[in-house]
């Protein structure tokens, strides 16, 4: 296998889609370190590992020994970045976006080498850009063009608004890789009609079109929906290590060797011989602490790592309860507590919804016995450690 075989093989692990996959061979063949650009915009302080799907590649890429440029969005951060979305986002603050870019920089040094890593404000040369430049920017495409994208055909149709400026969130990315002359993008699925932007406009700018790599957006802890921290199905790159490792341990065995191929810096085939591994009879338990180390220890520290899955094991499978629980106490009426209500007001579900459902499903134990009366009620004068699920715990005394 040559040299560029051997590069593409990585580039392209995991990757959903590559845009045209003949013209980044062409730029690999001719040897030179290739400006590699990814975009992310601060809207949150923290990123979670479905960001760092995105970071793991320009990782890969930085090993290979091209050009890092890791891009924060400091001005769209401003705009609201409309894809998938049904309604018009309300735009950051400057000083919100200083503060969330801060952090941004001090999470992704955990990953990429801070020494080979180019950092990019777009503010940097979107600041500078006048009214005639910007309507320049905007006589760039036609509004029927921008209705192709999908969320926004969507939302003409049903009469929804979309407002001016989100038109030009997809032109602001594109003239980020005209600036920074970039020779290959990364991006999610959902990003593709912006990051064809970018190959148009440097079309019209004379220059030669950047290649566009989309990688999968990661699921969450559910398998289900995306990976995102408004529907609590994350895990935070800051999380601590005992949380980081509860929740990778919680994932579903389906669902481990996907956060392999997209987390991990395995070599497939060491992943491809776990996979057979288990299907000869290993534990995939014992599978899946390879990774919650790995991901830890990246993040943490292998002593961390170390740490955590030892307090993993004597918490899950020895039985043991966590020290460091919440304590509460919780006013009882009429001298009782439904069960319910004792598992929301401690904080441990959502509502007593959920709290029916998780006793239904056998998730809920006092004292380690695990409930299965919905009705039960608590009475006054007791104190009891309760349990929801795997990880959540609070002792809880009733008066």
């Amino acid at each position: 296998m040559s040299s560029v075989d051997e590069a593409l093989s990585i580039i392209k692990r995991g990757a959903e889609e590559v845009l045209l996959e003949e013209e980044l061979v062409k730029k690999l063949k001719t040897g030179k370190p290739l400006r590699i650009k990814a975009g992310f915009d601060p809207t949150a302080p923290d990123l979670h590992l479905g960001h760092t799907v995105l970071i793991n590649k320009l990782k890969q890429f930085q090993d290979l020994g091209h050009e890092i440029i890791f891009l924060i969005g400091d001005f769209t951060g401003m705009i609201g970045d409309p894809t998938g979305k049904s309604a018009t986002r309300p735009p950051l603050t400057p000083e919100q976006v200083a503060e969330n870019a801060k952090t941004y920089q001090a999470q992704i040094f955990k990953i990429l080498d801070p020494e080979k890593t180019r950092v990019e404000f777009n503010s940097a040369w979107m600041g500078k850009m006048g009214a005639a430049d910007m309507i320049k920017l905007a006589s760039s495409l036609t509004v029927a063009r921008m209705l192709e994208r999908d969320d926004f055909n969507k939302r003409y149709s049903s009469n929804q608004p979309i407002a001016i400026h989100e038109f030009l969130y997809p032109l602001i990315q594109g003239h980020d890789s005209v600036a920074l002359q970039s020779d290959v993008e990364l991006g999610g699925t959902d990003q593709k009609f912006n990051l064809l932007m970018g190959r148009e406009l440097q079309k019209q700018a004379g220059q030669e079109p950047q290649v566009v790599l989309m990688m999968p957006i990661l699921e969450g802890l559910d398998g289900v929906q995306k990976m995102s921290k408004s529907l609590g199905n994350y895990i935070g790159v800051d999380d601590a290590p005992d949380d980081m490792f509860g929740k990778i341990m919680s994932i579903s065995d389906e669902l481990m060797w996907r956060y392999f191929e997209l987390l991990s810096f395995r070599p497939m085939p060491e992943i491809e011989q776990f996979k057979a591994d288990v299907e000869q009879g290993a534990n995939p338990r014992d599978i899946k602490f390879k990774l919650a180390d790995e991901i830890i220890e990246r993040f943490h520290n292998k002593e961390a790592a170390d740490k955590a899955r030892e307090s993993f094991i004597a918490r899950f499978q020895k039985g043991a309860m966590p020290d460091d629980m919440p304590e509460l106490s919780l006013k009882a009426e009429n001298g009782e507590i439904p069960i319910a209500n004792l598992l929301k007001d401690a904080g441990l579900t959502g509502g007593t919804s959920e709290a029916m459902r998780m006793i239904k499903q056998g998730a809920v134990k006092i004292d380690g016995e695990k409930v299965s009366d919905k009705g039960l009620k608590i009475q006054a004068g007791t104190q009891s450690v309760y349990q929801v699920g795997k990880r959540k715990f609070a002792r809880v005394t009733v008066d």
